[in-house]
């Protein structure tokens, strides 16, 4: 099989309200062909509806995203998601898993086989989904959206319900496909650890707003023993911290001024 290409994305002064609510304002990001982008934030800050613009399953208030220079309009179909719940069906085994979404398509039991391959199961593709630690279960979530070979990757916490371990591994192992297969990806997640390790830029969203794009320039793989990425990660905790800092005084002197 071919290698995928990554899409080039270009969002433009997006904006999403749900009546006064105003979720996404004035976003602006270019993401370049095959880059990794790991957008974090507290909950509620808009990571995960920034996503859903991107994979087209919302439609903003207000902006356009271009993906290659062409308005998305609709479901973006050179995108895969993946979440942090692998929403396996039960009552199919882990082989037909991979192929939901394939669909009648030509060799598509080739297509799942390789998928399997690369995440490590293949050996197993006969089984079914309740046997499968969590761990394995978003290694086959992965296989899924792996199998169509997307251009675009969207990872939306896709580690966050995992133990430390296999987080670690379930880490290297999207590392690895990343590098192989040169998919554009935007990773949403808390762990601003995982963001230095996995992300080229770290965007980081606050009220809606982009408040620090941080490009992240050390050599892979990563290790958290590295004092620069010590460093990085120090920086990326700062702002977050000092935004809830804000917050925390904002409301202790709205509290004052109510007395």
């Amino acid at each position: 099989m071919t290698e995928s290409l990554g899409v080039d994305l270009s969002i433009n002064q997006l904006e999403k309200s749900f009546g006064d609510l105003e979720v996404l304002r004035k976003i602006d990001l270019h993401i370049h062909p095959g880059e990794f982008v790991a957008i974090v934030g507290k909950s509620g800050c808009g990571k995960s509806t920034l996503l859903r613009h991107i994979s087209g399953l919302e439609k903003g208030t207000y902006g356009e995203i271009k993906q290659d220079n062409i308005v998305l309009d609709g479901v973006n179909e050179q995108a895969r998601i993946m979440f942090q719940d692998a929403r396996l069906l039960p009552w199919l085994t882990i082989f037909e898993n991979v192929g939901v979404g394939l669909g009648l398509e030509k060799q598509w039991e080739e297509q799942a086989e390789w998928a399997l391959h690369q995440v490590g199961l293949l050996e197993r593709k006969k089984e079914w989904p309740a046997v499968l630690s969590g761990g394995q279960k978003q290694r086959v979530a992965l296989a899924r959206a792996l199998a169509s070979r997307p251009n675009l990757m969207l990872l939306d916490e896709p580690l966050g319900a995992l133990d430390a371990l296999t987080r670690l591994e379930m880490q290297v192992l999207i590392e690895e496909l990343w590098l192989k297969q040169k998919f554009t990806t935007v990773l949403v997640t808390h762990d601003m650890s995982e963001a230095i390790k996995l992300a080229n830029r770290v965007v980081l969203i606050e009220n809606g707003t982009i408040k620090l794009d941080l490009a992240i320039d050390l050599p892979r793989p990563r290790t958290r023993s590295n004092p620069k990425f010590a460093k990085l990660e120090e920086e990326l905790l700062s702002h977050v911290l000092g935004q809830q800092n804000r917050e925390i005084h904002e409301q202790r002197l709205k509290k004052v001024g109510n007395e």
